[in-house]
């Protein structure tokens, strides 16, 4: 095993039942940036952890730079840093607060001036004092990102370093790689389910179910790449679900939502999208009726925005980017109980829930526990009790965060069929892919909307490329 890379041989870890790896062998080069592609489940972020020293693996071997990845643990730790999945972070102490216990734990002093730290460090800085749970996703992992440099990493590992957040930030963080890659020669290994993170990688590998399918250039590994643009479903028509006039939200002298206003019709899918911060939560919560507008009027299923906003909750349905449902609970209980907080009869519910189940593809798996499935399938569950008092509008927040490909693509099958019945679905993103699948698009600026219309037409007619570009066009006001 050579001491300038990290080898990998046999490495097995079966958690139960299910095996996450079977026999990985794998050996990275020191100095480049590596991918780890493959769907939910397929043991990306075992593998990692493993590498991380945070899990032992149940066979197999591993040398990370001429440590013994069993035996050496403790010297492994000195040289590696992990920003994972979940965030890493304490929501309760301010930016430089989670700054300073990372230095803490290391015994090292915090110097912002690091060329290794401060690409990052700067764009953190205007927030010093601003607790990490105020922040908004992509600022969250920038700051996960700055705490795992403060060892000066040999080795850097990222699981899924850009879920859930939009594509502004998503570049700066891979700007931000790219320099530490070349700057200071980082080996860098990141795990994904996304096209963009593995193409700016080296090399890449694809693993299914817990094995290694093959390894090389990125362009060998992703599956071919189809830029689809969905038409308008024939459900469409000049009646509006939704109208908004002037709305506006302000905390204290801060504007959340500076005096928005758009229609959405009856069956349309209409993508609301924006940065992170750009107001697209505070004014979704507007209109479900979950937070009072500090000015404006709309009328969201014929009824008035600011004197109805109890009777509006039963007209709608709301889907989180999280999964809020108890994990205890099989994936039928936690319709039931979705059911029974809407009023439904006990046999009126099972009929709706075995539609629903239908609806979503999981109808032959209604009795598994909601915590034990995986993460596209508690999506779609997500989605049905969303749905399952027949709402006449769908808010969809983020529905695809974090899964795969394959996955990303069977609940856009089931949000077109639901729009196809009639429903009128309002949906955020920030995977600009997703927003070709929208009949209508709108971006959100500092709580304002600056672009709206059918903005596809700009991917059709070769202004932009790719919706990405649309977007960083619009955003950075250059449209």
């Amino acid at each position: 095993m050579g001491i300038g890379s990290v080898c990998i041989k046999d490495l097995s870890k079966s958690f139960g039942k299910v095996k996450a790896l079977d026999g990985v062998s794998l050996e990275i080069k020191e100095g480049e940036i590596f991918g780890i592609y493959g769907s939910d489940g397929a043991g990306k972020t075992t593998l990692e952890r493993i590498l991380c020293t945070l899990l032992k693996p149940d066979g197999g071997s591993a040398d990370i730079f001429g440590f013994d990845l069993l035996k050496d643990r403790k010297e492994i730790r000195k040289f590696i840093g992990f920003v994972p999945s979940t965030f890493s972070l304490y929501m309760d102490l301010s930016v430089e607060e989670n700054i300073r216990f990372h230095t803490d734990l290391f015994g090292l002093p915090f110097d912002k001036d690091d060329g290794m730290i401060a690409p990052i460090y700067r764009q953190l800085a205007p927030f010093s004092d601003r607790l990490a749970s105020k922040l908004s996703g992509g600022m969250k992992q920038k700051l996960a990102l700055c705490c795992a440099l403060i060892n000066r990493p040999r080795l850097l590992m990222l699981d899924e370093p850009t879920t859930g957040i939009d594509t502004v930030c998503r570049k700066d963080i891979i700007d931000v790689l790219k320099l530490l890659n070349k700057d200071f020669g980082t080996t860098i290994i990141i795990s994904s389910p996304y096209r963009n993170e593995i193409k700016m990688c080296d090399r890449a590998t694809l693993i299914e179910n817990g094995r290694i399918v093959r390894v090389g250039d990125p362009s060998e590994i992703l599956p071919p790449e189809e830029v689809t643009i969905c038409d308008a479903n024939g459900q469409l028509c000049d009646d509006n679900a939704i109208e908004v006039s002037g709305l506006t939200k302000c905390f204290g002298s801060f504007t959340a939502v500076d005096g928005i206003s758009f229609n959405v019709r009856k069956g349309e899918i209409f993508g609301f999208l924006g940065a992170n911060g750009a107001g697209k939560t505070t004014a979704i919560r507007m209109l479900c009726g979950l937070s009072e507008p500090t000015s404006g009027t709309g009328r969201i299923a014929g009824l008035d925005l600011n004197r109805d906003y109890e009777k509006i909750k039963s007209h709608i349905g709301y889907m989180s980017q999280r999964d809020c449902l108890p994990p205890d609970l099989t994936i039928r209980e936690n319709l039931r109980l979705i059911a029974g907080m809407y009023g439904m009869r006990r046999k009126e519910a099972d009929r709706r829930i075995d539609d629903c189940l239908v609806r979503v593809g999981l109808e032959n798996y209604a009795d598994r526990m909601f915590g034990s499935i995986p993460l596209g399938w508690k999506r779609r569950v997500g989605f049905a009790a969303a749905a399952v008092h027949r709402p006449e509008i769908l808010f969809l927040d983020e529905p695809t965060s974090g899964v795969d490909v394959e996955a990303r693509k069977q609940i856009w099958d089931i949000i077109r069929a639901e729009a196809g019945r009639g429903t009128t679905i309002m949906v955020t993103t920030h995977n600009m892919e997703e927003a070709l699948w929208c009949d209508r698009q709108s971006i959100m600026v500092d709580g304002s909307i600056k672009a709206m219309g059918d903005l596809r037409s700009l991917v059709r007619t070769g202004v932009s490329p790719d919706f990405d570009d649309v977007f960083d066009l619009i955003t950075q006001a250059n449209l």
